[in-house]
């Protein structure tokens, strides 16, 4: 047994130790969110921009937003792409190259949480209807890595759009023209907020850590809109959780999710 291994088990232990008596290796209650701090305006020459800060994991998101085709069965819809990258010097394990599982996971969990609740209304994105809209594309990248990816590069991702401007464009000779020093809010409709818990044994806790998702039996995120309806969900993780864990996990998506929603909605 290699000394990394024994280290873990250690660590392991140590986790479900503190857990047992309702505590965390970093101090915080079970269902504690790590301090999250979001900064707009970042990046000067993107249409929005956020650098979001969740315990040491740290993120930072760009909005280009230019006029594009649509996809060939939308024509009536603005287009929306997340993407997502994880910098070689954000984490050890990180490897520049294509992106790999995790990051297309990463990337699909932003885009289907913004996306599911209709936090956009595309419709308004159209200048010719199935030949030309206006695209959104929303760029994160990882500075530093210590656990919860989806929450802190969805709380960036979001952000970003509730404090971006959308250039205004004009049709001349049937194609979309910038129209120079004009521009407006997107057509927000909610504001999407996801929580993503852990279970560890039989303990559910809100924003693992990486040491805490390394020890997890599985990992669920929860997004919900401003109605407080539950409109997109990811599970990962080697196993499963309990019915009665499922309603736990949220009800209590429920509950963080409308404190963190009160943070980003004054950026708008």
């Amino acid at each position: 047994m290699t000394s990394s291994v024994i280290i873990e088990q250690l660590k392991r232990e140590k986790i479900l130790e503190l857990l047992s008596q309702g505590k965390r290796i970093d101090g915080r209650e079970l269902h504690d969110q790590r301090s999250l701090s979001i900064e707009t305006g970042v990046i000067p020459k993107a249409n929005g921009s956020a650098r979001v800060k969740l315990g040491d994991t740290e993120v930072v998101t760009g909005v280009k937003i230019q006029p594009d085709k649509p996809f060939p069965d939308l024509g009536d819809k603005g287009i929306l792409i997340c993407t997502a990258e994880i910098l070689p010097l954000a984490d050890p394990k990180a490897e520049p190259g294509p992106p790999g599982e995790e990051v297309i996971e990463l990337a699909r969990v932003v885009d289907r949480g913004i996306r599911e609740t209709e936090m956009l209304d595309l419709k308004q994105l159209v200048l010719i209807k199935d030949k030309s809209v206006i695209g959104i594309f929303v760029d994160s990248s990882v500075l530093n890595t210590d656990g919860n990816l989806f929450d802190a590069c969805s709380y960036a991702a979001v952000a970003a759009i509730l404090s971006c401007t959308v250039p205004k464009y004009e049709i001349k000779d049937d194609a979309p023209v910038l129209v120079e020093g004009v521009t407006s809010k997107p057509p927000i409709k909610t504001t999407p907020v996801s929580v993503t818990m852990a279970r560890i044994g039989d303990h559910i806790i809100v924003d693992p850590t990486a040491d805490e998702e390394a020890c997890m039996n599985a990992r669920i995120t929860i997004t919900t809109n401003s109605d407080g309806n539950i409109c997109a969900l990811q599970k990962g993780g080697s196993d499963g959780f309990t019915i009665e864990q499922l309603i736990k996990c949220s009800e209590i998506a429920l509950s963080v999710g409308t404190k963190i929603r009160k943070q980003l909605e004054q950026l708008m």
